[in-house]
């Protein structure tokens, strides 16, 4: 400093960001020919604490030429941010993907039926899994010299199903029994026995409960349920039958559902076509087509096969539809809804009737209590008038937390269908009139074919764009 009489600290002003890893030099007041040292420059940065990160090279610029900084906030020490701990993770022994346990298909569409019911065997101890602990992670340093704690990671937890067995640490998963792994819903793993059918389902057979996996090596016949824990797999045709698996269900010949019965799996349902049926899975994958059936899938609905077919019925799917061609030249009135799972529709529903009728309920709950109130500054409160006021004044408070977890429940479902930004309906070849397309809380009819296209919610609306 050579005229000025102020101290540099009047001129100089450091400023930090809110999580001190970066520190600011600004001019607040100037002055023609103001010079200062190094060293008094310094002294003003250890006069606001800072001591980590400090760009050496900068500061000797500003000391050389202040006047070029005057009017701009410059970075001058850069703290060290702290790393993240690595979360902990689950790794499978065996392949117990859909991928790995699906029949081959060929690029004209059928399947290998000789692979269909490929299986993941594991022996009674035998090794499942592996649990792969988090890291702790690596403190920071903010500018000021602080430590900065780094946030440790996650630990993955063995999510134990049937048949299997965990080490006291933790650290590892066995089989119980000889069997086949599944991972069920929650990604639970399991053993499972599996039971098979040599023949079609019918009368010889009757219905199936099992706790495990059921192979039908044949046809699933009208009227027949099959219930089982693990996944179901069918090398013929399933006709107006129950199927209901935990996990996933495979039929290689196709479903011809006549309007009768449900096929409902845990993850996925894999068909060659279709037709007449009701479907609830985590995702359905088809190869051939889909007709005049209502389809309700949380993930994907995927009918991309020669034929790729989607016409009449409807298909909800929670965040992606494809097919190669949907709906067809007779103008069949065929819905595709995606963004929107159905059960949380439904919950919503029952959520709102449920609140609707606690607050009826809280208004006599209310009145009855203002009358007691009323008895009680008068002084005419009997024993049993003093017990119901205590009961009431419980009921009232119970009933408070209710709604209030039924409208923080009310609200996470609405936002949940309100966030359609990752919804899309894929077109690959021609999609016709007729058809309907429903995005979140939005509709779009198709007036006239067209082709290549996909369907997504963009700008406040559903938008058209082509498949590149």
């Amino acid at each position: 400093m050579s005229s000025q009489t102020m101290p540099l600290s009047y001129f100089i002003e450091i400023t930090l960001s809110e999580d001190k890893l970066s520190a600011y030099l600004q001019f607040k007041n100037s002055e023609d020919g103001l010079t200062f040292t190094l060293t008094q420059l310094e002294q003003v940065l250890e006069s606001y604490h800072v001591v980590h990160g400090v760009d050496r090279g900068k500061l000797e610029e500003i000391v050389k030429s202040p006047e070029a900084y005057f009017l701009a906030q410059t970075l001058i020490a850069l703290g060290t941010p702290p790393v993240p701990g690595q979360d902990g993770r689950i790794t499978l022994m065996q392949n117990v993907s859909a991928e790995a346990k699906k029949p081959s298909e060929l690029e004209d569409g059928t399947v290998d039926f000789r692979e269909v019911t490929s299986i993941s065997n594991v022996r009674k101890g035998q090794l499942i899994a592996k649990r792969m602990p988090a890291t702790e992670g690596v403190a920071g340093r903010a500018v000021t010299g602080e430590a900065i704690p780094a946030k440790e990671g996650k630990e993955a937890r063995l999510k134990l199903g049937k048949n299997v067995v965990a080490d006291p640490e933790q650290l590892g998963l066995y089989a119980a029994i000889d069997g086949m792994v599944t991972k069920t819903d929650r990604d639970k793993i399991n053993v499972f026995p599996v039971y098979e059918v040599n023949g079609d389902v019918d009368y010889s057979v009757g219905n199936i409960d099992f706790v495990g996996t059921v192979v039908i090596r044949g046809n699933v016949l009208t009227g027949f349920k099959i219930k089982c824990s693990g996944d179901i797999r069918v090398t013929g045709s399933v006709e107006g039958a129950d199927l209901d698996a935990e996990g996933s269900i495979e039929i290689s010949a196709g479903v011809l559902g006549h309007n009768k019965g449900v096929i409902k799996a845990g993850s996925r349902v894999k068909s060659s076509f279709i037709q007449d049926a009701t479907v609830i899975a985590d995702e359905v994958l088809v190869s051939q087509s889909i007709m005049h059936s209502n389809i309700r899938a949380v993930k994907s609905v995927i009918c991309k096969g020669t034929k790729g077919l989607i016409v009449g019925g409807t298909i909800q799917s929670g965040e992606y539809v494809a097919a190669r061609t949907i709906g067809n030249s007779m103008s069949t009135a065929t819905v595709i809804e995606v963004g929107v799972i159905p059960e949380l529709r439904n919950e919503l529903t029952q959520l709102r009737i449920q609140l609707k009728a606690s607050r009826d309920g809280m208004d006599k709950t209310e009145k009855a209590l203002i009358l007691l109130d009323q008895m009680a500054a008068a002084g005419k409160l009997t024993p049993d008038k003093v017990g119901m006021r205590v009961k009431l004044n419980h009921t009232k408070k119970q009933t408070i937390e209710e709604q209030t977890a039924m409208k923080e429940r009310i609200l996470e479902i609405e936002k949940s269908l309100e966030d359609s930004e990752k919804a899309k309906v894929e077109v690959v070849s021609t999609i016709y009139s007729g058809a309907k397309i429903v995005i979140g809380r939005y509709t779009k009819f198709i007036k006239d074919p067209v082709s290549h296209v996909k369907f997504q919610f963009a700008d406040g609306d559903i938008a058209m764009l082509p498949i590149v």
